[in-house]
């Protein structure tokens, strides 16, 4: 028996107006799946796309962006048929994102636990300040903060990189979301602390049964981390493959991709330029069509 995706994406198209009023494609056509409890790595470029799909399951585009998609579903749910509201309701119970640095995410003005309380609030408005206190403090805790009470009276600029990336992971996971999409969650700390934060999040997709979507530039990383993993050039998906099997990726892109990454022993002289082939752009669906017209 095959079972329903808990995400899916099908024909993804987001796109800006530029100054001359003509709109550029940002995602051009990309079509995945998320089944419950997989971790699906997407790598790629800066400027490919993988940040903007994340986004759009949760809905959450700048303003000037402008979508079309044949389908976007979480759980069986037609996402582009809700309201706003039920979107919103959405977020923060049932799907959330941890974003790439807590210097940047987190309100530099506001404490740890004013902020968790804004978000914590927006899905039980009535909880008291007694209940919502020890929510905050259960929360920090549950991703392996030493001294939760503290770390919740304290501003942003108080915490290293790794404590605010825990932060913002227990703002998004105490609700026990069944999709999370994370956005180089780990790409401004160092080795040791990033593997402690990675852990955390393992750690809380297991409890959950969570889905992942895990946007990194760190191929090793991924393949570690992952089940699958999507590669986007220029907008599009190129190759999916298990990530036990990017090594031994096809595309050229990919391979590409893993050559600007050498070894640490032996190695080669020069770094390899990536060459890109202008026939990466076209998506052969939309070849497909031009021919059949």
């Amino acid at each position: 028996m095959q079972h329903q995706p808990l995400a899916e994406i099908d024909d993804l198209r987001i796109a800006f107006r530029g100054h001359d009023g003509t709109l550029a494609d940002a995602v051009r056509g990309v079509s995945l799946t998320l089944n419950k409890g997989e971790r699906l790595g997407i790598v790629g470029e800066s400027g490919s796309g993988k940040s903007l799909t994340g986004r759009a399951l949760l809905g959450l585009l700048p303003p000037a962006a402008h979508l079309r998609a044949n389908a976007l579903r979480f759980d069986g749910a037609d996402l582009l048929a809700l309201s706003a509201r039920k979107r919103r309701q959405l977020c923060g119970q049932q799907m959330g994102m941890i974003l790439q640095d807590p210097k940047y995410s987190l309100n530099p003005v506001m404490t740890v636990a004013q902020q968790m309380r804004e978000a914590f609030a927006l899905h039980a408005p009535k909880t008291g300040r007694r209940e919502m206190r020890e929510k905050i403090v259960d929360a920090l805790a549950a991703v392996h903060i030493r001294h939760p009470e503290r770390v919740a009276d304290a501003y942003p600029h108080e915490l290293s990189g790794g404590m605010g990336q825990r932060v913002m992971i227990a703002m998004m996971v105490s609700g026990g979301p069944r999709l999370l999409v994370a956005d180089e969650p780990t790409s401004a700390l160092d080795v040791l602390v990033a593997a402690q934060v990675l852990a955390v999040l393992d750690e809380t997709i297991a409890k959950h049964d969570t889905g992942l979507i895990f946007i990194s530039h760190d191929l090793p990383l991924v393949m570690s981390f992952c089940d699958r993993v999507v590669v986007m050039f220029a907008g599009r998906v190129v190759e999916t493959c298990a990530a036990r099997d990017l090594l031994h990726a096809q595309h050229p892109y990919t391979r590409g991709l893993l050559a600007a990454n050498p070894p640490l022993t032996n190695p080669p002289d020069e770094l390899p330029v990536l060459a890109r082939d202008p026939a990466w752009l076209v998506d052969p669906r939309d070849r497909a069509r031009g021919a059949s017209t």
